[in-house]
């Protein structure tokens, strides 16, 4: 393995690793000790059989020709060859085309197995229960089209710094909207806890969906691992994603190492976000968080819908092998070269993955396949991410030309 590799992989760390991160992290350890199991693919009759099963949830197919209803939509999205990243960097770089799901990212899988989970075990109501979520936006907008199709109401909270079109699609979608200042999660008007308290307020038959701990989420993201494994027929060196949530790293490391072992998982992190230090170094901290340097936010970049300062549920039960950090810049420029090589037009979370596929691939060598996921597009990051006036106000205007290729990519892991 070429050195910038040895110097970005983990030695046993990470979440599924044995990397340390103290007394208390190693208590919640214990307490996911069955999901972590799954989670490091110990048994891969079980993780086919967990993704089998999901194909007789609401909303799946009929006949190999005809979908039952929009939610039969949801999942088994394109892998696409990004063809200007493969040819810069010898490697096979292929994306899942997630914006393609109904609701316009991968957040859909998720929100149909927490509701598919809650209608099983008789805890929504349907029709008329209620399904509540603290959000950033897209896993909102997933469970109001869910919730729609069902004959549910949606609640969803949100942070008034979220991209504004995000707002307004969930209320075109009927969703009842409160919008609320960023606090820390530890915060009674966090979005989650307010969700959580809404949900409990209706009483039975009504859900809090709980997206950061409940272990639905990784358990959606096994048929992303399934299908990944498919559609490259088994070729597969690496798969590399951000993290939310936490729960699409758990569920394709789980997939697609209970299939081959030897398939590496990265993560890439944001500015301000905790995980590549857990991952790297068995510690969840970020300078930014250091006592009198911390920011207004909780973490100050554009990307929205990755980064966390936290060990959730579902981050604890991936099996990630290294890490590598990614700039707002970065993931700028890498949104409008996608958009002029390849014609893709993708939304922040889904940039930055692929700054963290290109590092992966440079890092592995010419001759590899890395996967990762385009989780969403730009149409709901117009306001934000795909704004001229937004971008030029953090200073950060696209300045890239097209004969510069990938120089954007800072080589290494990006440590500070």
């Amino acid at each position: 393995m070429p050195a910038a590799a040895e110097a970005v992989v983990a030695s046993g760390g990470g979440e599924g690793g044995s990397g340390g991160g103290g007394s208390g992290v190693g208590t919640a350890r214990a307490a996911l000790a069955l999901a972590a199991a799954a989670a490091a693919g110990a048994c891969c009759a079980y993780l086919l059989s967990a993704w089998r099963s999901a194909r007789s949830r609401p909303g799946s197919r009929r006949s190999a020709g005809v979908l039952d209803g929009v939610l039969g939509a949801i999942g088994n999205t394109p892998l696409i060859r990004i063809r200007s990243l493969s040819e810069a960097t010898g490697c096979e770089i292929l994306a899942k085309a997630e914006f393609l799901n109904p609701g316009g990212s991968v957040k859909d899988r998720v929100a149909l197995q927490i509701v598919t989970e809650a209608l099983a075990e008789g805890r929504l109501a349907v029709p008329g229960g209620l399904i509540a979520e603290g959000t950033a936006g897209s896993t909102g907008i997933s469970l109001s089209l869910v919730a729609r199709a069902l004959g549910c109401r949606c609640f969803i909270a949100l942070p008034d710094d979220a991209a504004a079109e995000k707002a307004a699609t969930l209320e075109a979608l009927g969703t009842e909207v409160l919008r609320l200042r960023p606090v820390s999660i530890v915060h009674p008007d966090h979005p989650v806890n307010v969700a959580r308290r809404r949900a409990a307020k209706e009483g039975p038959g009504s859900i809090f969906a709980d997206q950061f701990e409940n272990l639905a989420n990784m358990r959606a993201h096994l048929a992303t691992g399934e299908e990944i494994w498919e559609q490259t027929g088994g070729r597969v060196d690496a798969f590399v994603s951000g993290a939310g949530t936490g729960g699409t790293l758990a569920g394709v490391s789980a997939a697609l190492k209970a299939r081959d072992p030897s398939v590496r998982t990265f993560l890439v992190d944001p500015p301000g976000s905790s995980l590549y230090n857990k991952v790297t170094r068995g510690v969840l901290y970020t300078r930014e968080e250091a006592e009198g340097t911390r920011l207004r936010h909780p973490f100050d970049t554009i990307t929205e819908g990755i980064g966390l300062n936290r060990l959730t549920a579902n981050f604890a039960a991936a099996a990630v092998d290294g890490a590598f950090k990614g700039s707002d810049r970065e993931a700028v420029e890498m949104a409008a070269h996608l958009l002029r090589a390849d014609g893709l037009w993708v939304g922040s979370s889904a940039a930055m993955n692929c700054v963290g596929a290109v590092k992966a691939a440079r890092a592995l060598g010419p001759g590899h396949t890395v996967v990762t996921l385009l989780c969403d597009g730009g149409a709901r990051h117009l306001s934000k991410f795909h704004s001229p006036e937004y971008l030029e106000s953090w200073g950060l205007t696209p300045r890239a030309k097209p004969e510069d290729g990938l120089a954007f990519v800072e080589f290494g892991h990006g440590m500070e």
